[in-house]
């Protein structure tokens, strides 16, 4: 099982330059910025935005690292199930989730993965 601990780093999570570009646009709007991976039920599973402090980590939820200065965290079953998947978080065309920084803007961000070693 995954540590407990929502503030323990497992390193699993990059994003690609228009990502970083489109996180640094959303932090310049709204400050610091925080990343949950969603577990696939309203909004598929997308990578949901929040302003930092707005959406409250679960004692399970697991942090993966930071992209551009933003957390990431993915909840505690779900990161048993990609714990040997590195995330990479990208951006599309298309409209956010419903709740997410990302909605409204023409572009969403989007979760590709690829497996990989990590223990």
């Amino acid at each position: 099982m995954a540590e407990k601990s929502p503030d323990t780093d497992h390193g699993q999570v990059s994003a690609t330059p228009a990502a970083l570009d489109l996180i640094r646009e959303l932090q310049a709007e709204y400050g610091p910025i925080m990343f949950h991976q969603s577990g696939g039920c309203c909004d598929g599973s997308s990578p949901m935005c929040y302003p930092q402090g707005e959406f409250i980590v679960g004692d399970t939820d697991v942090k993966l690292g930071e992209i551009g200065g933003a957390p990431v965290y993915i909840s505690g079953p779900q990161y048993e199930a990609w714990k040997h998947t590195e995330l990479i978080i990208d951006v599309v065309p298309g409209r956010g989730g419903m709740f997410s920084l990302d909605n409204g803007r023409e572009v969403r961000f989007l979760t590709r993965s690829r497996v990989c070693s990590i223990p």
